[in-house]
């Protein structure tokens, strides 16, 4: 699977630190250097089949049409695309009017993640979204009619403004719309964003770690209620629509990143591109790769596959996790497990480790303790 980072945005949301530029001086160049990459990265799939490609950000709908066929049939020239393969584009909702929408019927995206968050007005502009709340619906009908099917959307809980019956509204707006895929998130707050600074200056309430607890207890009830799935502790699904992209990711699928600050994974290296757009483009065009890599020993790669399997409903196979990599920790790991067995945090079934839903609400902490410590 190939993640593709485009590294812009029209503006900045007080509670995101991902990778972005507002300004799109660089685009063309932007686009160029991705292109380039793509070429040198080549070899890193080994062969594998490309089941999914997935353009994240950043805010990927900000391409034009032409871009995003270009880029697609770049990975098309290199790798060996599944005739099947998920293509995502994330989108904000302004970005997708009718001509947006129209334009993108003849590229090979069959995906769309839109980002909603939510469909109040104050609660955007606390947020300082880009779109308005007639947008967010706007634009989901207008992907629909369309004819593209495979949509999530994206809905964030636990920040001071969203009151209980405020959640069951957003949550309700989407069971109605009859979105397949459901992604929501509850609001973190981190280093050095702007919504960081509110808060340490009084401008802000505290995020309220009690009120992002029951409103996930909500979440879960109301989404499963409505005929959905929790297939990954943040992701939800009807009639099997799992997203494959990030499911490959749950289950340590080897995935290339392509941008700055796109991360890879090959089983036994992770690896990360610059977040500096105009060092990555510079760096591209001398032919360099600008990355680090970090080689991970067999003890954190048996912790990362806790971490990620531990987060899906298919849980943590511990006799396959033993075979794997040829390591006798199935009864370590059962032993660190025993409290939460006990308080019925987590469930053991056939050599399988679950979380149940009181275990995801402190789901971190659990994996932290199941984590092999000794070399």
């Amino acid at each position: 699977m190939i993640y593709i980072h485009i590294p812009f945005c029209k503006q900045a949301c007080h509670y995101c630190d991902f990778h972005f530029s507002t300004s799109l001086q660089y685009k063309t160049e932007m686009v160029n250097a991705l292109l380039r990459e793509i070429e040198l990265r080549s070899p890193y799939l080994e062969d594998r089949k490309v089941e999914s490609i997935y353009f994240g950000g950043g805010t990927p709908s900000l391409l034009e049409t032409d871009e995003i066929s270009r880029i697609i049939d770049a990975v098309a020239k290199q790798f060996d695309i599944s005739d099947h393969a998920e293509i995502t584009l994330e989108a904000n909702p302004d970005d997708l009017n009718a001509a947006k929408v129209n334009a993108l019927r003849s590229t090979p995206v069959n995906r769309f993640s839109i980002g909603v968050q939510s469909f109040f007005e104050e609660d955007l502009k606390w947020m300082n979204r880009a779109h308005t709340q007639q947008e967010a619906s706007a634009a989901i009908m207008r992907v629909q009619d369309a004819g593209f099917e495979n949509i999530t959307c994206d809905l964030i809980y636990g920040y001071p403004l969203l009151t209980d019956e405020k959640w069951r509204y957003n949550m309700q707006q989407l069971i109605d719309f009859a979105i397949p895929h459901i992604s929501s998130y509850s609001m973190t707050v981190e280093a050095k964003t702007a919504l960081d600074h509110f808060i340490k200056k009084g401008m802000s309430p505290a995020i309220d770690s009690d009120q992002a607890a029951d409103q996930m207890n909500l979440l879960i009830e109301t989404l499963k209620s409505a005929g959905y799935e929790q297939y990954e502790i943040s992701n939800f699904a009807k009639n099997g629509l799992y997203a494959r992209h990030n499911t490959n990711y749950w289950k340590s699928k080897h995935y290339l990143g392509i941008g700055p600050s796109a991360h890879s994974f090959n089983g036994h290296s992770r690896s990360w591109n610059i977040a500096n757009n105009a060092k990555y483009i510079g760096s591209i065009q001398t032919n360099q790769l600008p990355l680090e890599i970090e080689h991970l020993s067999v003890r954190d790669q048996i912790n990362e596959c806790i971490m990620t399997s531990l987060r899906t409903m298919w849980g943590l196979d511990l006799e396959q996790l033993e075979k794997n990599f040829d390591y006798s920790v199935k009864s370590k790991i059962i032993e660190d497990a025993a409290p939460f067995l006990e308080q019925q945090q987590l469930i053991l079934d056939d050599n399988k480790l679950r979380l149940t839903d009181s275990g995801k609400l402190m789901a971190d902490h659990i994996m932290s303790e199941l984590f092999i410590i000794e070399n």
